[in-house]
């Protein structure tokens, strides 16, 4: 099917990236349609198996579903390594995809995939943006406050430098700020200690480039800060940020087995859970993963969202809203702005 006269957006969905693809990329898509009021307007791309994603269309279309569909054979899998993608798998979803972004074809990409390959594509075809050392991946964390914890990285540099985890400060700093409209958004850096002298030699030079900084740097945060919310934005290099990640993403099936667990005790028990369990839903939504969908991949010339493998199609749907809502924002305009001292405004 030929691609559709763009209207305002055009969001580019990986439709076999995610374990239940493409039915929940596709139930997702039509989801975040049905709310595109909140923008002008946008349409959304498919790619992967036509075949598929129209068998999957069928059962949950509706009359002004503005879609098309670019065929892909290949699919990535999480077993394939991230770097052989360039090179192996140019027919595959992931790839075309982030070709399309490349190519302003489409003004997003959206995949439930493979993360180390969506990076490293993203990474070489799209480009770093001017001013940017590493592209960072960061994620959303409830806390007791208002607002969530964005902790940057949460897994795609595992070894850094002080400059890159500024970076990561500047790039979160303006993301937040775009997505949650507060002007001058705190920032930590994740350490052993709050003191100054506190943690390695990177996390000392870090501290001093941070607190000499235009940034609102409050200085070093513990674990326990993650879920305070003691700042907004936490710093930290991808090994620490992707076990936070994933020790933070077992806490809500830890719960609910114990809540199930505590049901099948008792008639009475069982009685109780349901009497609150409406309540408890509500109090525990912002720490399911779908609430946020996926993770913005920053520092790439391109708007580009991670999902979960696993992402039900209300985590599709957020995150397309998501990459609707960056593109409004214009946040990787603001990014080069911030971190290229050669910017220039282009017309």
């Amino acid at each position: 099917m030929e691609l559709l006269k763009k209207k305002f957006y055009r969001i580019c969905i990986d439709a076999m990236g995610g374990d239940f693809a493409p039915l929940n990329e596709v139930q997702g898509a039509i989801l975040a349609y049905e709310k595109k009021e909140r923008f002008l307007d946008f349409e959304i791309v498919f790619v992967g198996d036509e075949k598929r994603i129209q068998e999957a269309i069928k059962n949950y279309m509706r009359k002004d579903f503005n879609y098309s569909i670019v065929h892909a054979e290949d699919v990535v899998t999480m077993d394939d390594e991230p770097t052989a993608i360039l090179k192996r798998k140019k027919n595959s979803s992931l790839y075309k995809g982030i070709k399309l972004l490349a190519e302003n074809y489409v003004d997003a990409f959206v995949s439930a995939g493979n993360t180390g390959a969506v990076l490293s594509t993203a990474t070489v075809l799209l480009g770093r943006i001017e001013g940017v050392s590493r592209p960072t991946i960061g994620s959303f964390f409830p806390t007791v406050s208002k607002f969530p914890s964005l902790v940057l990285d949460v897994g795609a540099n595992i070894e850094v430098k002080p400059q890159y985890l500024y970076e990561f400060a500047v790039m979160g700093s303006i993301y937040y700020r775009s997505m949650f409209g507060i002007e001058n958004p705190k920032i930590g850096l994740l350490n052993i200690g709050e003191e100054e002298t506190k943690g390695s030699e990177i996390m000392l030079k870090t501290h001093k480039i941070l607190k000499d900084s235009s940034l609102n740097f409050i200085g070093n945060v513990e674990g326990r800060d993650v879920l305070l919310g003691t700042a907004n934005i936490i710093i930290c290099d991808g090994f620490v940020g992707n076990i936070i990640l994933k020790f933070a993403e077992s806490v809500l099936g830890l719960l609910k087995t114990r809540v199930r667990n505590y049901a099948k005790k008792s008639l009475l028990n069982a009685l109780k859970v349901l009497l609150i369990k409406p309540a408890l839903k509500n109090i525990l939504k912002d720490m399911d993963y779908q609430h946020y969908g996926g993770v913005p991949l920053l520092g790439v010339n391109g708007v580009v969202i991670i999902g979960h493998g696993k992402s039900s199609p209300l985590a599709i749907q957020n995150m397309i809203l998501t990459a609707c809502e960056q593109l409004k924002k214009g946040i990787n305009k603001n990014i080069e702005r911030a971190l290229n001292p050669n910017y220039v405004e282009k017309k």
